[in-house]
């Protein structure tokens, strides 16, 4: 018979045992699962695959994600934060707005000049008498000191004159490479100011180059007392040495040693080298490329044309118009005609950086077969005065570096006393190479040099990255300018100021 308990109605306990026992068979363990619970490793095993099956429904689900969503985290292109960096169209923006300013100021400056340039001009800068050339003679005049220089070092060699005797007369050679220019150019009234500045730039050039001749040679006599040798395998490099020294097709690298240097073929390779620093082995190219030479000839001939013309038809008009606001000292027309005058000398002189620096010195070291092409840095990328002075010049940052400021820390002087030496020494060179060929004294170039430590110390303490770099460029474009309108204006004023041709056409 039926149960009467079979018809009673379902009471709350009844469905909670009902529905417990369901869950309860849910959560069963499968075949092989209650072992499993019971091992560490396997439970382990067990929770890694649920991990990881649920990072991939996370990573599912947040791949279905990105694909609807359209934002992310990230900063703006210009915004310092951000890691772009290809600027290249801003650059090539950059370029035709300069482009386009400057046509406007060339068109500007022919409807109100004409056209200025005239090559018979340029000559007379260099040459008053057509007949007479004494700029040319003092320069071929200088192989005078080059052959004592020669002579007293073979002798030394020998032994026939003691170190002091050949100290004595290396002061009194290099003194007279200094003070016989800078008389003949103030005494002589034939040589312009042109012709005098080039032919004070070859002797102050060959001073530098003899001073290091003459340390390269008592370090290589210092080393050979010490050791015993003719010489030591670290001051030599490893080189292709021309025909005469070594078999064309031989290809077998060779060294010079002292005193086999003490020759007219080493010194005069030397004096025409592209650099400051005597070595007695010079890194060697194997070959002369006829096309790299005569690319760096069309640019020096190209770029120099460039550089008269654009100094006659753009520079000497606003010079001629900044005369009369300095000698009136008007300071709003002055600052005006200095900005005008920025242009332009910057423009000058950067085309002159590489005119000089890439072009000319690649063409002499190609011709000479010179290996260290290393004539300039990075130097625009300066977020700092010093980084510039090291980077711009490099053959005489390396002679200042290896005889004048290294030599002057090992006697004990401190490094800021050393620089301060170096720029003074930097500042003397600047007012003897413009000073004397002016035959004036006005210390324009001196001070100048000399406000660079200043200068270098405030960009180094308070300006950094794009801020010192901009400073460094500033100082360029607006310090030589000031320079170039002082020494003018004090020329004019020297030379010109009575004649009243000269002051009607300023």
């Amino acid at each position: 018979m039926i149960d009467k308990d079979d018809f009673r109605p379902i009471t709350r306990s009844r469905r909670r045992a009902t529905i417990t026992n369901a869950k309860s068979e849910t959560v069963k363990p499968r075949n092989g699962e209650t072992a499993a619970a019971s091992d560490p490793k396997a439970r382990e095993s067990l929770t890694k695959n649920l991990q990881a099956q649920l990072s991939e429904d996370n990573k599912r689900k947040c791949d279905l994600y990105d694909k609807m969503s359209c934002h992310k985290l990230q900063e703006s292109m210009l915004s310092s934060a951000s890691s772009f960096k290809n600027y290249r169209g801003i650059l090539n923006w950059c370029v035709v707005m300069l482009v386009l300013s400057n046509a406007r100021l060339f068109l500007e400056n022919l409807l109100r000049y004409g056209i200025l340039v005239d090559p018979i001009q340029v000559v007379s800068l260099f040459l008053k008498n057509p007949y007479s050339w004494p700029a040319a003679c003092l320069v071929i005049v200088s192989n005078v000191f080059i052959l004592v220089a020669l002579y007293t070092e073979r002798k030394l060699a020998m032994g026939l004159i003691s170190e002091k005797v050949g100290l004595l007369i290396y002061i009194f050679n290099l003194t007279v490479v200094l003070c016989f220019p800078m008389v003949v150019v103030l005494k002589l009234p034939s040589i312009t100011p042109v012709g005098g500045a080039f032919a004070l730039g070859v002797y102050t050039i060959l001073f530098l180059k003899l001073y290091s001749y003459k340390d390269v040679n008592r370090w290589c006599r210092e080393r050979t007392k010490v050791k015993a040798r003719s010489l030591s395998r670290s001051l030599s490099f490893p080189v292709f040495l021309g025909p005469s020294s070594q078999s064309a097709s031989s290809g077998i690298q060779s060294y010079v040693s002292y005193p086999g240097n003490l020759s007219l073929r080493d010194i005069y390779y030397f004096v025409f080298a592209p650099t400051l620093c005597y070595e007695l082995n010079f890194p060697r190219s194997e070959s002369i490329r006829m096309g790299f030479l005569l690319r760096r000839l069309f640019e020096m001939l190209l770029l120099t044309q460039l550089l008269v013309g654009l100094t006659q038809q753009w520079m000497v008009p606003i010079i001629r118009s900044s005369m009369k606001p300095l000698q009136e000292m008007d300071y709003s027309r002055m600052t005006e005609r200095l900005l005008r005058l920025a242009v332009p000398n910057h423009f000058l002189w950067l085309i002159f950086f590489y005119s000089f620096f890439h072009s000319s010195m690649n063409f002499v070291a190609e011709l000479l077969r010179f290996g260290d092409r290393e004539f300039y840095r990075d130097w625009w990328n300066s977020e700092t005065i010093t980084y510039f002075w090291q980077n711009w010049n490099i053959p005489v940052h390396k002679w200042c570096l290896r005889h004048f400021y290294k030599p002057l820390l090992r006697r004990g002087a401190g490094k800021l006393l050393s620089q301060s030496a170096v720029f003074f020494a930097s500042a003397f060179f600047h007012e003897y190479l413009v000073s004397v060929p002016l035959r004036m004294f006005r210390l324009w170039a001196f001070m100048g040099m000399m406000a660079q430590l200043p200068l270098a110390w405030f960009v180094a303490r308070f300006l950094r990255g794009n801020y010192g770099n901009a400073a460094v460029w500033l100082s360029l474009i607006i310090g030589q300018p000031i320079a170039v309108l002082m020494y003018v204006h004090d020329y004019y004023v020297t030379h010109y100021q009575d004649d009243p041709t000269v002051t009607e056409a300023l």
